[in-house]
C-alpha cells in the first residue's frame, strides 16, 4: 500500500480526497509552488504578490499588537500629490487594456459575414440559425479571423441565453445584436469612466455633458447642431439622466445605473442617418432629440415674461395654457423649488434646471421616477398619503376649471370613489404611492387630480381609444 504523502504546508492548495495521494500532483505542486517553468514576466507578478502579501502581514501584526481597530477607510489622494498620480495613470491603462479587447467595426462585419457563411436556414421561417455545434465551428473560425478578443461570446452560456427551437438551435440576428450590445456599452462604460476623475464610479452633471458632448460625432441626427445652442443642448439632455439616475439629487450618477437605463437606449436612437426613418412622433416624443430640446427652450422662454432667466408661480401658471391647477403650481414651489439667497416670497422663482424637472415628471408621470416627483406635490400635509380630504382638495380646482371650460357638472364624490377604484389602495381610507405605483394607474390618477385637460382625458377615453383604432385602420 502507498504510503500517506507528507503534510501539505499552508502555502499550498488542497486538492480534493484522493487526488492528492497521487504521485504526479506532489510533484506538480512542487514545479509550480517553486515557480520554475515560468516566465520572467510571470515569476515577477508572483515576486510581486508575494512581496505585497508580506507587506500586509506585516502590518497587520503591528496593528494587533498596539491592540488597534484595523483601519477600513482610506482616505483619497490629495489631487497633484504622487499617489493620485500613479492612480490615474493605473486607471488609465486599465481602461485602455479593456479598449483594446473590444470589437472594433470591422471585427464586427466579420463576425457577422461568418455567421451568414456557417448557419442553416430554417425550411420554415427563412430564418438563419445555428445549433451548438456550429456556435463551436464559428467560435474557432472567428478566434482564427479575428483573434481571441471574441472568444468570451462563444461561451456554452451564452448559447443557452437564447431561445431555440425544437431542433435546439438558436437565430444568428439576436446573438449578433447581443454582441453589438455588450460592445457598445462596454465602450459606453469605458468612456465614462475616462471623465470620472476621482475614479468613484459616478459622474457629475458637468461630466455627463461632456459625454453626450463627444457623442456628436456618432448620433447622425446632431451633428449638424447649432453651435450656440450646443451647450443648452447638453446641459437638457444630462438633465434627464439626473432624473432618472439621480432621484434624491445628490449631484452624481452612478455609472452602472447611466447604462441600465432607459435614457442612454432613448439617446443612441439618434444615430440614424437622418430623420426621415423616424416618424414624427417618435421625433417629438424622444427628449433626446434636437427639435425636442429646442421646443422646451422655447417654451421657458415664453413662459419667462420679465426675461429675468427664472419663472415666477404666475408665469408657471400659463404652462400648458393654463390647464394645470393652482393647488398644483403651488406645491411643485413648496416641493420642488429652492428658495433664494436673499430670501422671502420675491426671491422663490423656477431655474432652468427645476423647470425641466418639471417636465419631466409630467411627460413620465406613469414611471416611478416621475410619479414620485408629482406624489409630493399631492401629499398636501407631507403624510405620506392622500385621504379623502385631500383628493377633495385637489379635485376642487379642477372641478372649477372643468366647469368654466363649459362641460357638464358633475360630483366630486363620484370621482373620488372612482379613483379608489382604480387604485384599490390597501387602506380603505389611504391611497400611499407604493399604491399608485402597484395599481399601474398613477399617472392617470395624478393627472386626474392636477390637469383639467389629463381629467377630460380620462372621461372620454372611450373615445379617444375608439379614434385611435378607426386611425389605425385607415393607415
Amino acid at each position: 500500500m502507498m504510503d500517506d504523502p507528507p503534510a501539505a504546508s499552508s502555502n499550498t492548495k488542497r486538492f480534493p480526497a484522493g487526488i492528492g495521494s497521487m504521485p504526479w500532483v506532489q510533484s506538480l505542486k512542487k514545479y509550480v509552488g517553486s515557480g520554475a517553468g515560468l516566465g520572467s514576466e510571470a515569476l515577477m507578478e508572483l515576486e510581486t504578490k508575494r512581496i505585497l502579501l508580506d507587506g500586509y502581514k506585516e502590518q497587520q501584526q503591528r496593528t494587533l499588537q498596539k491592540g488597534t481597530i484595523p483601519s477600513f477607510y482610506k482616505r483619497k489622494p490629495s489631487e497633484g500629490s504622487i499617489g493620485a498620480k500613479v492612480q490615474h495613470l493605473a486607471r488609465f491603462r486599465f481602461l485602455k487594456k479593456q479598449a483594446e479587447m473590444l470589437l472594433n467595426a470591422d471585427d464586427l462585419d466579420a463576425l457577422w459575414v461568418c455567421l451568414r457563411e456557417n448557419c442553416v436556414i430554417d425550411d420554415s421561417t427563412g430564418t438563419e440559425k445555428m445549433n451548438y455545434e456550429d456556435f463551436c465551428h464559428i467560435a474557432s473560425l472567428c478566434n482564427d479571423q479575428i483573434g481571441p478578443k471574441c472568444r468570451r461570446f462563444f461561451s456554452p452560456s451564452n448559447f443557452m441565453k437564447f431561445e431555440k427551437d425544437e431542433y435546439g438551435r438558436i437565430a444568428i440576428l439576436p446573438f449578433y445584436l447581443y454582441v453589438m450590445r455588450t460592445v457598445s456599452l462596454t465602450q459606453a462604460r469605458i468612456d465614462m469612466s475616462e471623465l470620472d476623475e476621482d475614479g468613484d464610479g459616478l459622474l457629475q452633471p458637468p461630466e455627463m455633458e461632456a459625454y453626450i458632448r463627444g457623442l456628436f460625432p456618432n448620433l447622425a441626427q446632431l451633428r449638424d447642431i447649432p453651435v450656440p445652442f450646443l451647450s443648452m443642448y447638453c446641459r437638457i439632455a444630462a438633465r434627464k439622466f439626473s432624473f432618472f439616475c439621480d432621484p434624491h439629487r445628490r449631484g452624481k450618477l452612478c455609472i452602472k445605473k447611466i447604462l441600465l437605463s432607459n435614457c442612454l437606449a432613448e439617446l443612441m436612437e439618434l444615430h440614424r442617418e437622418n430623420e426621415e426613418e423616424v416618424s414624427e412622433g417618435e421625433h417629438t416624443e424622444n427628449w433626446f432629440s434636437l427639435g425636442s430640446a429646442q421646443r422646451i427652450c422655447d417654451v421657458f422662454l415664453a413662459l419667462d415674461k420679465d426675461m429675468n432667466g427664472t419663472l415666477s408661480k404666475q408665469e408657471l401658471q400659463d404652462y400648458a395654457d393654463g390647464t394645470y391647477t393652482t393647488i398644483f403650481i403651488e406645491r411643485v414651489f413648496d416641493e420642488h423649488v429652492r428658495r433664494g439667497k436673499g430670501g422671502g416670497g420675491k426671491a422663490r422663482e423656477m431655474d432652468f434646471d427645476s423647470f425641466l424637472d418639471f417636465v419631466l415628471s409630467l411627460e413620465n408621470r406613469d414611471t416611478p421616477e416621475g410619479l414620485t416627483y408629482l406624489f409630493r406635490c399631492l401629499d398636501l400635509q407631507n403624510r405620506g398619503f392622500l385621504s379623502t380630504g385631500d383628493v377633495h382638495t385637489l379635485f376642487r380646482d379642477v372641478h372649477k376649471k372643468w366647469i368654466e371650460g363649459g362641460n357638464y357638472d358633475l360630483c366630486i364624490d363620484d370621482v373620488k370613489d372612482e379613483i379608489w377604484d382604480m387604485v384599490k389602495p390597501k387602506d380603505p381610507l389611504k391611497v400611499t404611492l407604493a399604491d399608485l405605483l402597484a395599481c399601474r394607474q398613477g399617472g392617470t390618477v395624478a393627472s386626474m387630480l392636477v390637469d383639467v385637460r389629463g381629467f377630460w382625458a380620462h372621461d372620454n377615453r372611450e373615445n379617444l381609444l375608439q379614434d385611435e383604432e378607426e386611425t389605425e385602420e385607415e393607415e
